[in-house]
């Protein structure tokens, strides 16, 4: 290799390297956190050595043997550091209702006696083999898909084979759905919206078209919280969509518009129709304009002339300004806490909730790896497509 390539090649690594660290940082460690700590699971491999070595050759059926109960008893004895006696505590109790309050009796009564314990005489749940299950999965293994099948309402049963949670144990599955369906809501209002708005800024010239643009680009500047926080003030009984039609009389009392799914999607489509209008917009503005006259001047009704002309032309824009959209909206949090109801909230909230109230990373990174799964099967969908569209004669 020559010198003067050589020197092109190093200089253009030096430009693109400041961009490659910052996806190496915010997006590609992040990733591989959250992917870790949804399948992750170390805490009672790390705390219950003895039991696992123990438990290796129990077939998971009988009761719990004399060498089980010891070496149990002698790894509780070995935990002194109550903050990891009690992330043991919650690992245990979310595969098995019960573990705590069983386990802080369990690890006083080892602390205070030298000796041996007979466990299923200190409390009767001890000869229950499922709680020994319990023991005997978590303890056997550092990885885990426990985090990734509860995130979309799974187990696995006492064979091990994969079942359904009871329908009151969790609502992942039903939130998720409702997730999806808003943000498909969410992506029709700002195709039906979105698109005249671009036929028409792509149709005019000059401060016309600045005006238009500048309408759509408005919001961007402004933080979505402070744009939440405006549609929360609008949305009111006595918020200026509500005067407004009362004073006209449109109606004679105040529409219900927040704390419900309306106001949450009237919002979010605010928000997000630039990610809709741009795109299209862009699309559009390339197509020649004397196509739809041309059409006309055929004979074509202006419907037939949209239908068959300009929205084939166009609709490139619509698919990728459906994709930004839809997830856009998958993720969002703000704007369905604030507007939405109890009924409302999306997987975001509930990926919030694991993360900051639980304190649960595993079921919150594995929320989160089900949202990036969705969101890369749409854009591999999208690519495909894009992919016959180019070469297709």
């Amino acid at each position: 290799m020559n010198q003067p390539r050589l020197g092109k090649q190093l200089i253009s690594l030096a430009l693109v390297a400041p961009l490659l660290l910052f996806l190496i940082v915010f997006f590609a460690l992040p990733l591989v956190t959250m992917i870790k700590s949804a399948v992750s699971d170390p805490v009672a491999a790390r705390t219950l050595p003895a039991t696992a070595r123990s438990v290796s050759s129990w077939d998971r059926t009988s009761p719990p043997t004399v060498e089980m109960q010891a070496a149990f008893v002698a790894d509780l004895r070995q935990i002194s550091d109550d903050q990891l006696f009690g992330d043991l505590v919650r690992r245990l109790n979310s595969a098995k209702s019960g573990f705590r309050t069983l386990m802080p009796k369990t690890r006083k009564a080892a602390l205070d006696t030298a000796g041996s314990i007979d466990l299923v005489a200190l409390d009767k749940r001890w000869g229950d083999i499922s709680y020994w299950q319990a023991v005997s999965v978590a303890a056997s293994s550092r990885i885990t898909d426990r985090n990734l099948l509860a995130a979309v309402d799974l187990q696995r049963d006492a064979s091990g084979a994969i079942a359904s949670l009871p329908a009151d144990a969790s609502a992942n599955k039903a939130i998720m759905l409702r997730t999806f369906v808003m943000a498909l809501t969410v992506t029709g209002a700002c195709i039906l919206i979105g698109f005249p708005f671009a036929m028409i800024a792509a149709s005019v010239d000059g401060w016309k078209r600045q005006l238009l643009l500048g309408a759509v680009l408005l919001p961007l500047w402004t933080s979505l919280l402070v744009r939440t926080a405006a549609w929360f003030i609008l949305l009111q009984d006595r918020g200026l969509i509500n005067s407004v039609l009362m004073q006209s009389g449109v109606t004679s009392s105040p529409i219900p518009l927040i704390f419900n799914r309306a106001g949450v999607i009237i919002a979010m489509t605010h928000v997000l129709l630039p990610f809709m209008v741009l795109p299209i917009f862009s699309v559009l503005i390339g197509i020649p304009k004397n196509l739809m006259p041309a059409a006309a001047s055929l004979g074509a009704h202006p419907v037939r002339a949209f239908l068959n002309v300009l929205l084939p032309l166009g609709l490139r824009g619509v698919v990728s300004g459906s994709l930004l959209v839809f997830m856009s909206a998958l993720g969002y949090y703000i704007t369905p806490a604030l507007i939405g109801g109890a009924k409302d909230q999306m997987i975001s909230s509930v990926i919030a909730y694991y993360a900051t109230g639980a304190a649960n990373w595993g079921m919150a990174g594995a929320l989160g790896l089900v949202l990036l799964a969705a969101t890369m099967i749409l854009y591999a969908i999208y690519l495909r497509l894009s992919s016959e569209r180019e070469t297709s004669p």
